[in-house]
């Protein structure tokens, strides 16, 4: 009876030690993902600067963002925020500085931009669907011209896509028939089937009735939590300090604060970022 339970109380130490080790083993591989992570971000932006004519609108904004990252971008009407986004995948240019996404430096070089923008979606606060075309063939139209995809293979994404926004039943139907939300989803889905590995948004709910609003938030919440890197510039900061894994303050075309939630809304540091949230909150 004694010789069985020190068997068993010897079982036991072993068991423990296979788990410790395997733990230490478990620890050990996500810290070798992390740092490879921070070595090798999905998007590093470096001295950035923009301006139009003498007016410096991006002012030597540094930005590095790893894989699965969400970066809600805040900041009042004209801080550059926009122009910001807009230049990590050359809708606007930029004069000094550098953007490299996903290993890929942004230059003059068309191949450059046209490879950023297969890995770039872009959601904007218009929706800029095609009217004459129905909603399945927005949604398919650029992973057959830009991909090659052949047309079976795009409208089935495209309709697996029109799945996970919500709206499957609307296809085939034309953008004016389709709410403002809907539109917007659609757009979202538009961006999706290029199957990006960064999904960039410029205020996709400024232009929406209140009541639409959430339905497009849901989609975007929905995307975060299934890994997709986001950069978001919105006002609607339930979202930012639901969703964000960091926030970026623009003022005058510089970041003046990037913290994450907690830190940004509880403890902000600058006084422009506190007079900021008391007159948004």
């Amino acid at each position: 009876m004694i010789k069985g339970s020190s068997y068993t109380g010897r079982n036991a130490v072993i068991h423990k030690e296979r788990e410790e080790k395997i733990m230490k083993e478990v620890v050990a591989a996500k810290s070798a993902v992390e740092a490879a992570a921070d070595k090798n971000p999905i998007i590093k932006v470096s001295k950035l600067n923009k301006w139009y004519g003498d007016l410096h609108v991006i002012k030597d904004v540094d930005l590095t963002v790893t894989q699965g990252e969400v970066i809600v971008v805040l900041g009042p009407s004209g801080s550059g925020k926009s122009t910001f986004i807009r230049t990590l995948n050359a809708l606007e240019e930029f004069q000094s500085g550098s953007i490299v996404i996903d290993g890929i430096e942004l230059t003059d070089d068309l191949k450059n931009v046209e490879e950023i923008r297969k890995e770039t979606g872009m959601v904007f606060q218009q929706f800029n669907l095609f009217p004459h075309m129905t909603i399945l063939k927005n949604v398919s139209l650029a992973p057959i011209w830009v991909r090659k995809w052949k047309k079976g293979k795009a409208d089935e994404i495209a309709r697996d896509l029109l799945e996970r926004v919500g709206i499957p039943e609307q296809a085939d139907k034309y953008p004016g028939q389709l709410s403002g939300g809907q539109q917007q989803r659609v757009a979202i889905a538009r961006a999706l089937a290029m199957q990006p590995k960064i999904m960039l948004f410029d205020e996709p709910t400024s232009a929406l009735d209140p009541e639409m609003v959430n339905e497009v938030l849901d989609v975007m919440r929905s995307l975060a939590e299934s890994g997709m890197t986001m950069i978001v510039v919105t006002h609607e900061m339930g979202f930012a300090r639901q969703v964000a894994d960091r926030l970026v303050l623009f003022d005058k075309g510089e970041i003046i604060e990037m913290a994450e939630p907690k830190a940004f809304f509880d403890h902000p540091k600058h006084e422009r970022t506190k007079l900021f949230l008391s007159q948004i909150l």
